[in-house]
């Protein structure tokens, strides 16, 4: 059997578990603050205007990225698929996983852990030289609870020789063994004719602002003995995690044949009410190609539900008409959206720019309340823009968001500046 592994990456006054998925392609995941409590998003929309100076990935042929980035104290971690960063006219070699100051002038550390393979998730944790660390396939996504539980979630069947939790497992933070927390017989995949090929697997989760709930994507129809498709909540009890309520129809529904696993990345408003998720998937299975794409579906969407436990449905969608959205996030003033997206509003068009479509490419800026496009000062639509890199991870800090993508297409646009290849800056 083919093992691949997961560790833990030395960092000084922090430690982060870095997932090694040696010769695949890294994917997303979001992941807890230093101290293992809910960040909170401060209110206040971000500038559409980067800040300078921040570190960035060396162009090349458009095959690099950032998959994550997350703040551990005043450290910025990124971590991904690359080799060289540039920062103040320098370039520094580094594979894969790098450190600099959260402040400007956004200093690189000699922090160099020089991984032999793409790094997918970091969560913040406490040093632990015997970590167990053996994974029968890829571990996509790690993420320490407030009660203090690492959870592990990707396609593989055994972890650390654990077989009975296969693709989403409970670790104890300071063996890496299971801890016996989660229980919940991930299962099935999606199967209608004609889909792509999709295995079982937990690709991406994200943490509630009071620390009571984690949201779950992945490929997926039954979890912990419920029906389930594409996103679950899972509820943080004292002795167990358990499957909440919450779930909703639309979620049920398929996209096009390329696209069965669909809801890339999620977040939580912050007060928690509201659910936001980011997807790809292009336009509904079998598609009459009929305008405008309506509901019932959740393709190439951001989009808002409640987060009450129980069956719900779509408060707004935002169509991008067949492009890609991979990340989001929110405060109590925007929910940020990015992939490679060129509009907003554009549920009247499919690859083209539809009746009513607004430009926003690389990212949009919504309204909460209503997923609107958030206009700037002489009232203009679509504030935010940068370059159609797939903008992999979105944190929002108290300081700002952080923005991680790759250098597809060459990107290194954000806002009308240049030079920010793989990571961008926004800040308040």
């Amino acid at each position: 059997m083919r093992m691949i592994r997961h560790r833990r990456l030395t960092t000084g006054a922090c430690v982060l578990g870095g997932a090694l998925a040696v010769g695949v392609t890294a994917l997303a995941s979001v992941a807890s603050p230093a101290s293992g409590a809910p960040l909170i998003a401060p209110a206040g929309a971000v500038s559409a205007t980067p800040a300078s100076g921040t570190p960035a990935l060396k162009p090349t042929t458009g095959n690099e990225n950032i998959r994550q980035i997350v703040q551990c104290g005043s450290t910025m971690y990124a971590v991904g698929n690359f080799s060289q960063i540039t920062w103040n006219g320098q370039t520094f070699a580094r594979n894969n996983a790098f450190s600099f100051s959260a402040n400007a002038p956004y200093t690189m550390t000699s922090w160099n852990p020089d991984t032999n393979g793409i790094v997918v998730s970091i969560p913040a944790g406490a040093v632990v030289p015997g970590f167990a660390h053996d994974a029968s396939a890829e571990v996509f996504t790690l993420l320490l609870t407030p009660n203090g539980h690492l959870l592990a979630g990707g396609n593989f069947k055994i972890m650390n020789g654990n077989r009975t939790n296969p693709y989403y497992i409970s670790l104890n933070p300071t063996t890496g063994k299971n801890d016996g927390y989660l229980s919940l017989n991930v299962s099935g995949h999606y199967v209608y004719t004609g889909a792509a090929s999709n295995a079982t697997s937990v690709y991406n989760q994200q943490l509630s602002p009071n620390g009571n709930d984690v949201l779950a994507e992945g490929v997926f129809t039954s979890v912990g003995g419920q029906a389930r498709q594409q996103i679950f909540m899972l509820g943080l009890g004292s002795s167990s995690g358990t499957v909440t309520g919450w779930t909703s129809p639309d979620f049920n529904q398929f996209c096009s044949t390329k696209h069965p696993f669909y809801v890339k990345a999620a977040a939580w408003s912050p007060n928690t009410p509201t659910v936001y998720v980011a997807d790809t998937g292009k336009v509904p299975f079998n598609w009459n190609h009929q305008f405008p794409l309506t509901p019932p579906n959740l393709c190439d969407v951001v989009a808002a539900l409640p987060s009450t436990q129980s069956s719900v449905s779509p408060m707004w969608t935002n169509y991008a008409g067949c492009d890609s959205f991979f990340s989001v996030a929110a405060d109590s003033s925007a929910v940020y959206a990015g992939g490679h997206e060129r509009w907003a509003d554009n549920q009247n068009g499919c690859d083209s720019k539809g009746s009513g479509a607004i430009p926003a490419k690389g990212m949009g800026g919504f309204t909460p309340s209503t997923g609107t496009l958030i206009t700037n000062s002489s009232g203009t639509k679509g504030l935010y823009q940068m370059s159609r890199g797939n903008a992999d991870d979105m944190l929002r800090t108290s300081a700002g968001l952080w923005i991680a993508s790759s250098d597809r297409f060459n990107a290194n646009q954000c806002g009308n500046a240049t030079g920010h290849a793989g990571i961008c800056f926004l800040p308040n």
